[in-house]
């Protein structure tokens, strides 16, 4: 990429960001008529990257970025290729029509400027996770999604429900993402590169390491959580607390499907193995059955919504590690024809809710008459997300069957699967469209009428897209399908389906679903009647489960803390002196780093032994007085000592420090004694005296050995020739101890003197304290 092609990219995944800050004071400035404005940036950004199209169809990619630690090999890079460029399509895309829905929808709100610049933050974290190349800034701006949905979901704080919602969907994904960062760093070492661009071209090598199976576990923890997989899908309705503009957008093109986006990006590199074709179809099978099962049992629009999102995605997972030859390319159709229709339908729900006061299907009926503009894009959506013709929807459930379709004990447990999950989403389509607008007209909270332009105008174009796609289904497999498919399987195909059925099995897997689906929407009262009753049978599920969690971890942390956090001094002391001395004392045990004893020295004269035994019987003195203040002062005469030892050999410098720090040390210790009541002796008990005995003496001897390892290593001199060489040169100093200090280390040395400083007010505080007598006030 040129670097004004370059420049422009970077201006466009920044310009959500620069949007989301201005936002609030647009809001203030153009009231009702913001939203207008603000889906400029975003409507910007969706035509910049409808400019690579031609060069992505043709099979081509395109990278740029700048390098930010170039030693570490970290950059701020983005890749585009058929699968990238599509998601930041569809973000970008239905981004824009979910900043205008949500002018309509949140018009009046006193808080609006504030939810548009959250959801312009999560916009431009979703396009960063899709457009990263470096494995870093993948991982920056998928938590980056974790903490802007909590915000999102959370937007509606005064309400504990939307609280537990948000602080759950952050408990939950931000854990994924952490075992992502785990995931990646584990590739990284396996395959030495950074940039997913690179990657691409290590899977044999990846595959072949035997850290496979730990690398492909700490990712799927990340893209499961994220994309709301069994065990995990939990979290998902829950977010359904958010306003309505949040769960069209965040549920059905971006948030949710972070997750499947990371497992298509990895197939070429980690896919085709045992362990991926088992774990993906099984948990996604799995997800796609609970998704669709706890849907029937919803009356609420937005949660129906939200639990066949929950199925849908198990269904990608499924397809992404199914690995048969249609599998890759049923997964990219469907991914799209989701984003379109469950966009439209969430929005269908909010405009109900908005206009009739309630989404509880059960109060709804009759409304067509109403809303008919509403009730159009329902329907179109609706039609496409049963898989009927002449939708998208159609094409990707058609691709589906022909993936699944086999002969193999595998292909017909997943095909079933498949089946009884379309099935119940075929149903609840259906309800979402047709029962809240037919039938006799049902008395609602709020007199029903028509949404402004800002709501209906993004459904009903996204349910138009999804038939203008499949129509016109050459041109969009040449443009969108084809290059997608090709990037999420790492070779080259080709996607040709269009609306002529073909005859055979697929079809014939296709018209059951439809006929099942009929079943169930005809008797979907006592179908839902059978799933209260069957999870009244299994008890709490996951979600119940998160909150004993949660109350659990509370609770541990309350009983650690309390044996940790005692509010005792001389326990906190211990413990760290303890670990220091487990510190300085394993690691040479453990790897046979053990320093030589030292000789004695033959040369030794009078004198200098000396100080060392004074240095002893100073200890010794420490050791038997009675009172602390005599400890104190006997204390300094080791230090004394070790002073006139570095003066002996040849460092007045640091005999003079060291002649400061301990006479310093002795008076302010000596004058905060003499402000504290202290018993005269020592209150400890033996065990407590041979604790803290056995502790000291393992501390220094662990520094003792610590310094004698040191010392057997060769002196390099090259720091002492180059602050001999330049002290007098850079610095015009000839003193070059204090060069060092003050010029080289001056940073540091105004550290110590802040640190310095702010223990002399600690100290001075403690002098200061006045102790009133006994019986005084």
């Amino acid at each position: 990429m040129t670097g004004d092609g370059a420049a422009l990219t970077f201006l466009a995944m920044a310009l959500p960001f620069v949007a989301a800050l201005l936002a609030p004071l647009v809001v203030r400035r153009l009231g009702a008529n913001a939203a207008w404005l603000i889906a400029l940036a975003p409507l910007a950004v969706f035509a910049h990257l409808l400019g690579f199209l031609p060069e992505i169809a043709r099979g081509e990619v395109v990278t740029g970025g700048y390098a930010w630690v170039p030693s570490l090999n970290l950059s701020f890079s983005w890749f585009l290729d058929g699968l990238s460029l599509t998601f930041a399509l569809l973000i970008t895309g239905i981004g824009t029509l979910i900043v205008l829905y949500a002018g309509g929808y949140m018009k009046g709100h006193p808080q609006q400027g504030r939810f548009f610049s959250f959801i312009l933050m999560f916009m431009g974290a979703m396009l960063g996770v899709v457009m990263s190349d470096s494995f870093l800034m993948l991982f920056v701006f998928w938590e980056l999604t974790s903490i802007t949905s909590f915000l999102l979901i959370g937007f509606d704080h005064q309400r504990e429900a939307s609280r537990r919602a948000a602080l759950q969907a952050l408990v939950v994904t931000g854990g994924g993402g952490l075992a992502l960062l785990a995931g990646l760093i584990f590739i990284w070492n396996i395959t030495g590169v950074t940039q997913l661009s690179l990657l691409v071209h290590t899977g044999d090598l990846l595959r072949a390491s035997p850290f496979y199976v730990t690398a492909l576990f700490l990712v799927l923890g990340g893209a499961f959580t994220k994309s709301a997989q069994f065990p995990f899908h939990f979290w998902l309705p829950n977010a359904m607390e958010a306003p309505t503009p949040v769960s069209a957008y965040l549920h059905s093109a971006t948030m949710v499907k972070a997750g499947v986006y990371l497992l298509m990006r990895l197939n070429p590199v980690m896919g085709e193995t045992p362990a991926w074709e088992i774990l993906l179809p099984f948990f996604g099978g799995i997800t796609l059955l609970v998704g669709a099962l706890l849907a029937i049992r919803q009356t609420d629009l937005k949660l129906m919504l939200a639990y066949t999102t929950v199925a849908s995605l198990g269904l990608l997972v499924l397809l992404t590690g199914f690995g048969s030859t249609y599998a890759v390319e049923a997964a990219v159709l469907y991914l799209v024809a989701h984003s379109l229709f469950k966009g439209a339908l969430f929005m269908v729900a909010g405009i109900v809710d908005h206009e009739a006061g309630t989404r509880d299907v059960t109060r709804l009926g009759g409304l067509r008459a109403a809303m008919p503009v509403t009730f159009a894009a329902a329907l179109l959506a609706a039609i496409s997300m049963a898989g009927l013709p002449p939708f998208f929807g159609f094409l990707a459930k058609e691709e589906i069957y022909a993936a699944l379709a086999g002969s193999g004990p595998r292909a017909v447990l997943f095909a079933l699967a498949a089946i009884l999950g379309n099935a119940l989403m075929f149903a609840i389509a259906f309800a979402v469209a047709l029962k809240p607008f037919l039938g006799p007209k049902v008395e609602t909270p709020k007199h029903a009428h028509e949404g402004p332009l800002l709501l209906w105008f993004g459904p009903l174009l996204l349910a138009l897209a999804g038939l203008a796609a499949a129509v016109f289904s050459g041109p969009w497999h040449r443009a969108v399908s084809s290059p997608m498919a090709s990037a999420v399987a790492g070779t080259a195909k080709a996607v040709t389906i269009d609306l002529v059925p073909h005859p055979g099995l697929p079809l014939a897997l296709s018209g059951a679903t439809v006929a099942l689906g009929i079943l169930v929407y005809l008797g979907l009262s006592r179908a839902r009647l059978a799933m209260e009753r069957l999870l009244d049978i299994l008890g709490p599920g996951p979600d119940r489960g998160f909150d004993a969690f949660i109350r659990g971890l509370v609770r541990l942390s309350f009983q650690v803390t309390r044996v940790i956090q005692n509010g005792r001094l001389d326990v906190y002391v211990t413990f760290t002196f303890a670990l220091l001395a487990l510190a300085l004392l394993v690691p040479p045990v453990l790897f046979d780093e053990l320093p030589k004893l030292p000789a004695w020295p033959a040369d030794a004269r009078f004198h200098e032994l000396a100080f060392f035994a004074i240095a002893v019987i100073g200890l010794f003195a420490v050791l038997r007085v009675n009172d602390r203040l005599t400890a104190i002062v006997s204390l300094g005469i080791q230090g004394f000592a070790v002073a006139i030892i570095y003066l002996l050999f040849g460092a007045p410098d640091l005999s003079f420090t060291q002649f400061m720090v301990e006479t310093l040390s002795v008076v302010i210790l000596a004058l905060v004694m003499t402000r504290l009541r202290l018993s005269p002796a020592d209150p400890r008990t033996l065990l407590e005296r041979v604790v803290d005995g056995t502790i000291a003496v393992a501390c220094g001897l662990g520094f003792s050995m610590l310094l004698l390892k040191s010392t057997e290593i060769p002196f390099d001199a090259v720091l002492t020739d180059f602050f001999n060489t330049y002290s007098k040169v850079i610095a015009h100093g000839a003193n070059v101890v204090n060069v060092i200090i003050v010029d080289f280390r001056g940073t540091d040395t105004l550290g110590e003197i802040a640190v310095v400083m702010i223990t002399g007010l600690a100290i001075l505080a403690l002098i200061r304290i006045r102790v009133a007598p006994k019986g005084g006030k």
